[in-house]
């Protein structure tokens, strides 16, 4: 019981945060296939959206082609200022399905992590990944239960997992990760 009423207290933080006078990011649910749709559409309102989208590569019909594709499908983001915007109109843009509430107030994204994809993209919303990891890196992870750990990257995929050969207990494993976990050794 005191584990789901600490976690209801983080919800409602959360849910109120923004609130204060200041923008912040918000995740939106795009209808299905239509989140080039709900771009436009919020842009048109004057309202800040971010839909990371990275490279695919697909095969059909013996052809292989580079698409942009969204990193998240069905899922962006908008920056709102809560206490000077209306946030409901979002909700009926044509191709936004809803924004993610909780307690029936706009749950705020934490701070740093659509920042981060942002700093990760191009003026196109591709998103890059593994900007600033390259094969063969010496990578400490920052957090998990081998927090700390350092060894060699050896592969990086388009959907932010990565590998690594980790040094343990004087021999190797190989760990697959998220990106996000990782630290470049300088």
């Amino acid at each position: 019981m005191s584990l789901f009423f600490g976690e209801q207290v983080c919800l409602e933080a959360s849910a109120t945060a923004g609130l204060q006078g200041q923008s912040r990011w918000y995740a939106i649910r795009t209808q299905s296939r239509k989140d080039a749709l709900a771009e436009l559409n919020l842009r048109r309102q004057n309202i800040r959206v971010f839909i990371p989208r990275t490279l695919k590569r697909v095969c059909h019909a013996r052809k292989v082609e580079t698409r942009k594709a969204p990193l998240f499908p069905g899922y962006g983001f908008v920056e709102l200022d809560l206490a000077r915007e209306g946030w409901r109109r979002v909700n009926s843009t044509v191709g936004v399905a809803h924004l993610i509430t909780a307690f029936e107030r706009p749950l705020a994204v934490p701070v740093g992590i659509v920042e981060d994809f942002l700093s990760f993209s191009d003026t196109d919303g591709i998103v890059d990944l593994s900007k600033g990891l390259a094969i063969g890196a010496e990578v400490r992870l920052r957090n998990g239960p081998l927090a700390g750990a350092t060894g060699l990257l050896r592969g990086l995929d388009d959907k932010g997992r990565v590998e690594v050969l980790l040094q343990i207990m004087n021999g190797q494993i190989t760990v697959k990760t998220s990106r996000e976990l990782l630290e470049t050794i300088m």
